[in-house]
């Protein structure tokens, strides 16, 4: 069963505008039976404000604390509180604290769009962190650019983005701090080589994240001489699916020597589960992407008959972190929180650490100001600083910076990408997920 924060206890930061008391959220999972995944409730209700300040920046975070991506989502949004109550301890943006107010999105597009429409239009923020999965952040970044407020994605990985932002489609208004699946379906690939997999079949969760993973795959892995067995009859599931017989069944058939799935935690973990079960996965290595990686989905797909995690031997890529404040990072949530952050954590907080150095930077706590800075506090020329305080501080002198985040450099381009490293995973007998290697697309 998946264990969950519910949307109260995850997000409640009970704050004063100075500063906040997180003590209470060290450890605020509480366990649901049932996934909220539906479109028809309401975001306002699953949203906390952090402080009653109207005159200073306000930023959101539209993220998942509920749904397929719930045992990811809860640790990014737990990053963003984070970096506003060290920055509102330095003495905040522009003279002012900053305040938040965190939505839920359920990893679902229909809720987060309603989301973000309700932090544009009724709570008028700045910017925002979100969202996590590309099919909610497509929702959500028509309504951002529309009402101009910058929306900065710690987890949106689909080259789509890409795509629409060198037409324009944004207007400045889309970053994100993880590179683009086209960097990483190439790494994926290189790394299918590397293992010496020639044939190779796909089947994924049938969005932005999954079709646009599966195309710059099946495109780096042709490159490399590799063969994709099903690339005439690609198997993509619907996200709102419960059994997986016969996408399992398509996915395996005619001998891969690996499997590539690019899923979702829930989906994905049940998919999984099905192949076992039918018998399809002795003998072919499952290859997983970022969206799998997260603690609970081996204990998900469960144990087989020998004892054995059925997830065991696995292998995967993901977004790596190897910034240079990444080792404070882990200090300051070691201090605040306990244990260590999750996957993706550092791409939350460098999101949120970017909008309040650009808001800084433009002296104005608008989403206009932030967009026209994003770049400049991000990328060379620039005195580089990895401690967000420090930053604000030469901001405020009136000096250029260059920040160096906890993910990497962040050095937001002009379609608001960054290129990255990617740590390579597996999960062990023991249902433990542990990086083994690193690769870079080449």
């Amino acid at each position: 069963m998946q264990r969950k924060f519910s949307a109260a206890l995850a997000l409640s930061l009970s704050t004063l505008a100075t500063g906040f008391l997180l003590g209470a959220c060290d450890n605020p999972s509480t366990t649901n039976n049932t996934a909220n995944n539906g479109g028809n409730a309401t975001p306002a209700a699953n949203s906390t404000t952090t402080s009653s300040s109207t005159q200073g920046l306000k930023i959101g975070s539209l993220l998942p604390t509920t749904g397929d991506l719930a045992s990811i989502g809860q640790q990014m949004a737990l990053s963003v509180p984070l970096l506003v109550e060290t920055v509102n301890t330095c003495g905040g943006v522009n003279g002012q604290p900053v305040s938040l107010v965190a939505i839920d999105d359920q990893t679902d597009p229909k809720a987060g769009a309603a989301g973000m429409t309700k932090l544009s239009t009724v709570d008028r923020v700045g910017g925002v962190v979100g969202s996590f999965a590309s099919s909610v952040s497509t929702a959500a970044v028509s309504i951002a650019a529309q009402n101009k407020v910058m929306l900065i994605s710690p987890g949106s990985t689909s080259p789509v983005f890409t795509e629409k932002a060198q037409k324009g489609d944004f207007k400045g208004f889309w970053a994100r701090t993880v590179p683009p699946d086209s960097y990483q379906g190439p790494a994926l690939a290189e790394l299918a080589k590397k293992r010496g997999y020639k044939r190779v079949s796909t089947v994924v969760i049938n969005n932005d994240y999954g079709v646009g993973f599966e195309k710059a795959f099946v495109q780096a892995f042709e490159k490399l001489g590799g063969t994709v067995v099903n690339k005439s009859n690609p198997v993509r599931y619907d996200p709102k699916a419960t059994t997986f017989e016969t996408e399992a069944t398509a996915a395996f058939a005619g001998k891969p020597d690996a499997v590539l799935g690019v899923f979702y935690v829930e989906t994905g973990s049940l998919l999984l589960k099905s192949a076992y079960q039918q018998g399809l996965t002795k003998g072919v290595q499952v290859m997983l992407t970022d969206g799998m990686k997260s603690d609970e989905f081996p204990g998900q797909v469960g144990k087989g008959s020998d004892g054995k995690y059925i997830a065991s031997g696995v292998i995967g890529t993901v977004p790596g972190s190897d910034g240079k404040a990444l080792e404070a990072f882990r200090k300051l949530w070691q201090s605040k929180r306990g244990g260590s952050p999750g996957e993706f954590a550092p791409q939350a907080w460098d999101a949120s650490a970017l909008l309040v150095l650009a808001a800084q930077a433009a002296k104005q706590n608008t989403g206009v100001g932030i967009s026209n800075k994003i770049r400049e506090v991000s990328n060379a020329p620039g005195t580089e600083v990895t401690d967000v305080c420090e930053g604000l501080k030469l901001l405020k002198e009136g000096k250029d910076i260059n920040y160096q985040g906890a993910s990497g450099n962040v050095d937001v381009d002009a379609n608001g990408d960054v290129i990255g490293v990617y740590d390579v995973w597996t999960v062990g007998d023991d249902g433990k997920i542990k990086a083994i290697d690193k690769i870079t697309p080449k």
